[in-house]
């Protein structure tokens, strides 16, 4: 794996807890240089500390920092990737792993409902942002790549309402979740498609249902479910595999516009294959995002 790794520039958000903090520690192993998104810098700083320190024993050059956005605000977003791009103006790899769960609706500084602005929203705008130095990286080796931290979650929904992707005609946390899941996978596929040729590779992934701080905080029956079984779940560290190898393995390099599971290519929803259905969100979002 370090052959596709070491020295290369990875970005990783959400990457202060969970499935991201494993992330971020196992791409440093294999001696990249990573940035860590996260929202709060006292977490953040403390991620950092424990990802610097993989490396270190490692010993394969790579390391660790740290960049703050708050990625549900849209403004944070274009900070954050002005700020990456003045860093790395090549971008091998970004991991686009930050989400969240809640409980009852509610809406961003942009009037943005926070799950999807959160879950898909964020992976939108950020990688538009990101737009040239994942092309120079791909220019460059062609071998960049585009990691989509999505769920099979989205299996739970039939089709993709587009009608109403904000739940305005009634919340529920579980679909609301689910709905944004559905959403990454589709525009997911969808950039693939448009990054063709560009040596940028895009896939998708579910990483298993991971006993992280997923949901802490929050009521309903997720939140009690992930109260209850996270001694049951799997570790962070297992659930970043399918992330770490989508990232850097290079038995898929080129491989492009697809959905895994444990490492392996897997059949993502009925749903979540409609083409013109993928092209109506990509239009939404770019909308939502302000045009591009």
């Amino acid at each position: 794996m370090g052959a596709t790794t070491a020295g290369r520039a990875v970005l990783v958000t959400g990457a202060s807890t969970g499935i991201g903090r494993a992330t971020a520690g196992a791409l440093a192993e294999r001696g990249a240089r990573v940035l860590m998104v996260a929202r709060d810098a006292g977490r953040g700083e403390d991620a950092r500390r424990e990802v610097a320190a993989r490396a270190e024993r490692a010993g394969r050059g790579g390391s660790a920092e740290v960049l703050l956005a708050d990625l549900s605000v849209q403004a944070e977003v274009r900070r954050l990737g002005a700020a990456v791009r003045e860093r790395a103006p090549r971008l091998d790899v970004l991991v686009n792993n930050a989400g969240g769960y809640f409980d009852a609706r509610r809406e961003t500084a942009d009037g943005v409902e926070a799950t999807l602005a959160l879950n898909h929203l964020a992976y939108v705008l950020l990688t538009r942002e990101l737009d040239a130095p994942l092309r120079a990286a791909g220019a460059a080796t062609g071998d960049a790549r585009v990691v989509v931290v999505a769920s099979d979650a989205h299996q739970a929904v039939r089709a993709l309402p587009l009608d109403d992707l904000q739940a305005r005609r009634g919340y529920g946390a579980v679909r609301q979740y689910s709905v944004s899941k559905l959403a990454n996978v589709m525009w997911a596929y969808a950039l693939a498609r448009r990054l063709e040729g560009t040596g940028v590779a895009v896939n998708a992934l579910h990483p298993g249902v991971v006993g992280s701080n997923f949901a802490a905080g929050q009521g309903g029956l997720w939140g009690a479910f992930f109260a209850v079984a996270r001694p049951l779940l799997l570790s962070p560290e297992k659930g970043a595999r399918t992330s770490v190898y989508l990232a850097s393995d290079p038995a898929i390099r080129g491989a492009t516009g697809g959905y895994y599971k444990r490492q392996r290519p897997a059949r993502s929803s009925a749903a979540s294959r409609d083409v013109a259905a993928q092209e109506a969100l990509w239009a939404e979002g770019e909308r939502l995002v302000g045009g591009g």
